[in-house]
């Protein structure tokens, strides 16, 4: 990677410089203080997405010390906490920070997809019972809670161990933790590290959905864009899939708000100049930045081990309503991935390898093939990507491309990216409307109020096809499948 722009148009739009069809730069001198270029993956047609707040933000995230080649925004990229959503950055170990603003309040919000060997026709005709099933098998909606209930020292093992705790608590099977990035846990979590707060908000929460743009969704793959790399993820045309989207509960948001304390006084402790205190972090090497990450860690684990719940709960559904058991349905776990993490990865940086803190908020890994972080069954064909839709439109598959390490530190886009606030939405949407619209074209929602609905009606959001187009265009992220929503479950 390097920091040098290439020469560019003379559109200047909000500062902008277009380098090619589908990347713009934000200029070293778009804001006093930039060491290096803003970098935001647009197409034309996305480009009316965006503002001038959110490039900004982008030229904001320049500013921080240590921070390598660019300051990175991916397609489905809005207005963020500190960081832009979508926002991908890596900060040298040395020289660099590590900023909670570059992970976010939900540590690993993440998707998880798990096969089946069931057909559309098989499902399609009963997702009015099998979406309410599940409905009330997985609490959903702010401040949900499970029926597990775990002790403290439940709560320790999934803060250090993530999706292979849950596994090895009943809630899965061995061949699960592979297929889940770095095995379902980050090493080098402390749960001394996480308050008694965060603890306490943890315990009653695993196996929740949650609320906001969270979901389990029923859906069937409707086409297959490369039939090698769905050949090797085991995907076919109108294969039942099953995508799970949440994170780490009131557990992250509680151990980000914490450690944000700290770091509020870490900024002025260490002189950091920061544009706005929503960036407060603190020297990588420091005890205060150190804290945080060991914790988030701890919050990311945690997440891992939440989908696993989730997951093994859905499984246990479809086994009592089709009466066979998990094998017997393919019901396997094809990948999962985290969205909103920070990770100690090493990384070509002007042309010479280098230790560097990623930080990926609303960003997917996308290691390409052949990279020895990918399970070793995909490995030939890249990491899966996992890109949700929203209710009613595509979520889509694909896998790391030839590109992603070059361009973008390994990273994709994570959804399709909002266009509306979630207020604006409740005020211009009706609930029961979209619901009824939905079921008119075949797509079954389950929510509890109809205001979420509406919160989260398909318009508010980007088009996934034309989110994803730039990261396949780019080679960055290739597309494998195209997943269609027939059943979906809101907090």
């Amino acid at each position: 990677m390097s920091n040098q722009t290439e020469k560019s148009d003379s559109d200047k739009s909000f500062g902008l410089k277009r380098v090619n069809e589908n990347i713009w730069d934000i200029p070293i001198t778009h804001k006093p203080g930039m060491t290096v270029p803003g970098r935001i993956f647009l197409s034309e047609k996305l480009f009316g997405t965006i503002d001038q707040e959110t490039v900004n933000q982008v030229a904001n995230v320049a500013m921080l010390p240590g921070i390598q080649d660019y300051s990175m925004a991916m397609p489905d990229v809005h207005l963020g906490y500190g960081f832009t959503i979508g926002g991908v950055v890596a900060f040298d170990q040395d020289e660099g920070v590590i900023c909670p603003g570059g992970v976010g309040f939900d540590i690993n919000c993440g998707v998880r997809l798990m096969k089946t060997n069931l057909r559309k026709e098989d499902a399609a005709p009963h997702m009015k019972t099998l979406t309410e099933s599940l409905f009330h098998k997985i609490p959903s909606g702010v401040g949900s809670k499970s029926e597990f209930k775990v002790t403290d020292a439940e709560l320790t093992g999934a803060f250090t161990n993530g999706s292979q705790w849950a596994v090895e608590a009943g809630y899965g099977i061995e061949s699960d933790t592979p297929n889940c990035e770095s095995a379902g846990f980050m090493e080098g979590g402390d749960p001394e590290k996480v308050g008694a707060k965060a603890r306490k908000r943890g315990r009653p929460q695993f196996g929740t959905l949650g609320s906001g743009n969270h979901f389990l969704e029923i859906q069937y793959v409707d086409k297959i864009y490369d039939p090698v790399a769905a050949a090797a993820y085991g995907l076919f045309e109108g294969q039942v899939t099953v995508m799970i989207h949440c994170g780490s509960r009131g557990a992250g948001h509680q151990i980000c708000t914490d450690h944000l304390q700290t770091l509020n006084q870490a900024v002025k402790k260490y002189k950091i100049n920061v544009p706005d205190m929503q960036l407060a972090c603190a020297p990588a090497s420091s005890k205060e930045a150190q804290d945080y990450y060991q914790s988030m860690i701890c919050g990311a684990n945690y997440a891992w081990a939440n989908r696993q719940i989730i997951m093994h709960w859905t499984r246990e559904v479809f086994e009592k309503f089709y009466g066979k058991d998990t094998d017997a349905l393919g019901m396997d776990l094809l990948y999962d991935v985290a969205h909103n993490v920070a990770k100690f990865e090493t990384h070509t940086v002007d042309g010479q390898k280098k230790d560097v803190y990623v930080h990926r908020k609303g960003a997917t890994r996308a290691f390409p093939a052949g990279h020895s972080e990918v399970p070793q069954q995909y490995r030939d064909v890249g990491q899966p990507v996992l890109i949700p839709g929203s209710m009613g439109t595509p979520s889509f598959v694909l896998k790391g491309g030839p590109s992603s390490m070059s361009l973008s530190f390994g990273s994709a886009c994570h959804g399709a990216g909002r266009i509306m606030g979630r207020g604006q939405a409740k005020h211009n949407m009706n609930g029961e409307k979209i619901r009824d619209e939905l079921a008119r074209q075949g797509v079954t929602v389950r929510a509890e109020k109809a205001s979420v609905i509406a919160e989260e009606a398909p318009s508010v959001y980007k088009s996934s096809d034309d989110v994803v187009d730039v990261v396949d265009h780019l080679g960055i992220a290739q597309k494998v499948a195209r997943l269609i929503p027939i059943g979906v479950i809101k907090g």
